[in-house]
């Protein structure tokens, strides 16, 4: 990568950030709206998110071209991002249900058991 791509690649980043920042604020407002004493604005809400995911479309789509120029040796289509993305979700899913299996046997084992 020569030294203009490489300065252009890092300006693009930066606006990245600058995008995750705002993302982060839109969804701090949507949250500061939904604890609105008086009730949430619906209009407002859906205006924030509106504007939450396509920042969030955006950001990925730049980041998506970035990999791809910084990978030139390594064709994109043959990254394992989204399987590892996948496998993570995955892991975290059944993180889940095993705490709400284990939940739900403490509930049990606190019933006496029934004798019929």
């Amino acid at each position: 990568m020569d030294q203009q791509t490489q300065n252009t690649s890092l300006q693009r980043l930066q606006n990245v950030e600058r995008r995750v920042v705002r993302v982060l604020d839109i969804a701090g407002g949507v949250m500061e709206e939904m604890t609105n004493p008086s009730g949430p604005r619906n209009d407002l809400v859906k205006s924030l998110c509106g504007e939450f995911m396509q920042s969030i479309k955006d950001i990925q789509v730049t980041l998506r071209e970035e990999i791809k120029s910084a990978c030139e040796y390594r064709p994109f289509e043959k990254s394992d991002y989204n399987a590892r993305i996948a496998n993570e979700i995955c892991f975290h899913k059944l993180e889940y249900v095993l705490s709400r299996l284990h939940h739900l046997q403490n509930t049990l084992d606190h019933y006496p058991p029934s004798h019929d």
